[in-house]
């Protein structure tokens, strides 16, 4: 054996140690060791065993045996059973390839920076054989999740992973009999009031969760009382939104078009949230759903709110692009507000525009749709160009009154 290996060798009862110690003191899950004596022997055994199989196979660059991936899948397993959250079993596997990297620079100081072909060795082997290592723990890891957890809670965790980038998403979408996509369309259901999540409640989003093959996970509770429901519609090669696009577009100018099964989802959903949404959507592949779903937030807080399934749709950037830059300047916002404070006056002004608007100024279709006759919407029409100056069915009309309209429905002013 070299001598970078004797003296891991000769480190490894301290450095078990250490780990175990580290655990304790930055891993809040991991304080019981304090009081529990067998945790902390069986994660020390574990942690000593783990560094003499090291030293034992690295000189010769053999593999870790199918009984060493077991022996490391048990460990995951145990913690997984013991209730261990996504977080820690991550700051686990952080923490100790931190310190067995750590271990390996020491030794190597100790050795006055000798056996470079030793060093090699040992690095080439660690990169290989720790990540089948890492592997079998999350095996193991996801295997009690399966026992321990409900149905929803784990898809809810795979949602999680799949946000947070995390490798073990791979395991949790198997265990739930999920197919990891290409790319996702992260979807936000934004709820003025959050629903107490009833049983009743939690099996119907389960159900649609199996029928849509959709990972879905609650939001971060928020202080005024709202609430989010989180789902992540899966988009595989050869059925991309782009699929959707009209003739002749240019997909860059358009960006996260909908999925054409996107909005039975929506509709599906906010029926069994039974109250009004506001949705919201942004597509990007695996490794950036962290940054769609904050655009996809940012967008249902500027989508107007409505009850499924009248009119509930979900909205992408192109749709709030102009809601969200004015959210942004408060100047402006408030100058938009004040237009919306004379069209109270009504009668049923903004109620007009917003018809009027997404029926694109099609005067007998607008007048249908608020049942009205056609002189009556002429009226109200005539009514906001008297109080604000502004002729709804001009450039200046229309950039101005939609933007009121639709900061008004969604909530924005309340």
């Amino acid at each position: 054996m070299g001598s970078l290996f004797a003296e891991l060798a000769r480190q490894a009862s301290a450095s078990a140690l250490r780990e175990v110690e580290t655990y304790t003191r930055e891993i809040p899950e991991f304080q019981l060791l304090h009081k529990d004596p067998r945790a902390r022997a069986r994660t020390l055994e574990h942690a000593l065993w783990l560094r003499r199989r090291t030293v034992e196979l690295s000189p010769h660059n053999s593999e870790l045996s199918g009984g060493d991936l077991s022996c490391i899948a048990s460990m995951g397993e145990l913690r997984g059973s013991a209730g261990m959250s996504l977080d820690a079993r991550r700051r686990v596997l952080d923490v100790h390839t931190a310190l067995m990297l750590r271990e390996i620079s020491e030794a190597t100081e100790a050795e006055r920076g000798g056996g470079a072909d030793e060093l090699m060795r040992m690095m080439t082997w660690f990169a290989a054989q720790g990540e089948r290592g890492i592997g079998a723990y999350r095996r193991g890891f996801v295997r009690a999740l399966r026992r321990r957890l409900p149905y929803a809670e784990q898809v809810a965790l795979l949602a999680r992973s799949l946000l947070n980038g995390e490798p073990i998403a791979a395991e949790l979408a198997a265990a739930v009999g999920m197919e990891l996509p290409d790319r996702c369309a992260v979807t936000v259901f934004r709820l003025p009031d959050r629903p107490t999540v009833d049983h009743f409640l939690e099996n119907e989003i389960g159900i649609l969760v199996k029928s849509h093959r959709v990972p879905v996970m609650w939001g971060p509770e928020s202080g005024d009382g709202s609430g989010e429901l989180i789902a992540l519609l899966p988009l595989f090669s050869g059925a991309t939104a782009a699929d959707d696009a009209p003739p002749h577009s240019v997909p860059d100018l358009l960006p996260d078009l909908t999925p054409h099964h996107l909005p039975d989802l929506v509709q599906d959903f906010a029926r069994a949230l039974g109250r009004p949404c506001a949705v919201g959507t942004a597509t990007a592949p695996l490794p950036e759903l962290a940054g769609a779903l904050h655009r996809a937030r940012r967008i249902s807080r500027a989508a107007p709110l409505h009850r499924a399934p009248a009119r509930l749709r979900p909205h992408t950037l192109a749709d709030v692009f102009v809601e969200l830059a004015v959210a942004d300047v408060p100047f402006v916002d408030d100058w938009i507000r004040t237009v919306a404070r004379r069209l109270e006056t009504g009668p049923d002004l903004l109620a007009t525009l917003d018809a009027y608007y997404r029926h694109d100024m099609h005067r007998g279709s607008t007048a249908s749709a608020l049942n009205v006759h056609s002189r009556t919407l002429d009226y109200r029409l005539r009514r906001v160009r008297e109080l604000t100056g502004i002729d709804p069915g001009s450039t200046r009309g229309v950039r101005t009154f939609s933007a009121v309209v639709t900061r008004r429905v969604s909530g924005a002013w309340h």
